[in-house]
């Protein structure tokens, strides 16, 4: 009993790569997908089944550095992060109400939020 406890309590390795292949830039280019991801995010609209995969794992993301993210994961929200501080700083500052009421991770990533500025 005691090892079925332990093994059902041991965290996943990384977090699913069912949408490892989305094709994030088509996203990020399509001012309606764009929307509609962080409308999901906001509580604003609709999400789609990968939408909602996001929106249920990024604050455990956030928390933990995400270091349950596949390497395509880390490499796209590296690509998120970069578009919306540079082209789309209102949708950026809009999620960080959302999801860093408390500039705890802004703080946390300040160095990696400014290493991006400026690079699209």
């Amino acid at each position: 009993m005691a090892c079925v406890a332990v093994t059902w309590a041991r965290p996943e390795s990384t977090y699913t790569d069912k949408w490892d292949n989305i094709n994030v830039d088509e996203i990020l280019e399509s001012n309606r997908l764009l929307k509609g991801y962080v409308d999901c995010l906001l509580g604003k609209g609709r999400c789609t089944p990968d939408g909602k995969a996001l929106k249920e794992t990024l604050p455990d993301a956030l928390e933990h550095e995400c270091v349950k993210c596949t390497g395509k994961q880390k490499s796209g929200a590296d690509k998120v992060v970069r578009h919306l501080v540079n082209k789309r700083p209102d949708l950026w500052k809009e999620l960080a109400v959302k999801y860093d009421p408390n500039n705890i991770y802004q703080a946390r990533y300040k160095d990696k939020i400014d290493a991006v500025k400026g690079s699209a």
